[in-house]
């Protein structure tokens, strides 16, 4: 068993009878979609599900899950999901794929957000790793270019795997991935994107965090908000 199985193992040990659960995208959130499944089916246990992506939507239905349509929810329980950093205070680095918007929506509407990782996405400010992820209004990432090298930030538009395109998010968004300079914080970025029109979501989750399990040498540490 790796650290992504076993502090999915950890996590879903926090769902109750009765509960909506969010579920997130990636190879670790897959781990806690699969467990979920197991004691769906070998303990009875109830609760409904919404999905954050097609991906996580189309492994939910394989393994028998039931679900809600996120249009069909005013809020949930729990939203389980990975990222890509984790700073010292919580504040989350995601959105290396093509689900933000869906993802915060869910982050913010859940009453508890449980971030599983490994001990490699921690790190001491976001940005550290992976620039910045940007979902644009495809008609207006040129003023949203712009905007964010006002800033500080430098990015380009993200391109396909083969490099024969762009990559549209499942929002319908282009992606500007952008690198900003060392000194400016999370929860600084954070505000600054926020107020830049053009801009459909970007990949800073600052204050939504309740507690990451982190997968480290067989053991999961806990870190709550």
């Amino acid at each position: 068993m790796n650290d992504k199985q076993r502090v999915a193992q950890h996590a879903v040990q926090q769902v109750q009878s009765g509960m909506i659960v969010g579920l997130g995208t990636g190879s670790t959130a897959n781990f806690f979609i699969e467990e979920l499944a197991r004691r769906h089916q070998q303990e009875g246990l109830k609760f409904k599900t919404v999905a954050s992506s097609v991906v996580s939507t189309i492994r939910a239905q394989q393994l028998g899950l039931p679900m809600l349509a996120i249009e069909h929810i005013d809020g949930l329980d729990l939203y389980v999901d990975g990222a890509d950093e984790v700073a010292p205070d919580l504040t989350l680095l995601k959105g290396r794929g093509y689900d933000l918007v869906r993802e915060k929506l869910l982050a913010k509407a859940a009453d508890s957000f449980l971030v599983l990782i490994d001990n490699s996405k921690r790190v001491k400010r976001i940005g550290e790793n992976f620039p910045i992820p940007i979902e644009v209004t495809p008609f207006a990432w040129k003023l949203v270019q712009r905007s964010v090298a006002a800033i500080g930030g430098h990015g380009t538009l993200r391109q396909t795997p083969n490099q024969d395109g762009l990559s549209v998010t499942s929002h319908g968004s282009l992606v500007l991935d952008v690198v900003f300079e060392a000194n400016i914080d999370g929860k600084t970025l954070n505000e600054r994107l926020n107020a830049i029109p053009g801009i459909v979501e970007h990949g800073i989750f600052c204050g939504l965090t309740r507690a990451v399990f982190c997968g480290h040498d067989g053991q999961v540490e806990e870190q709550w908000a």
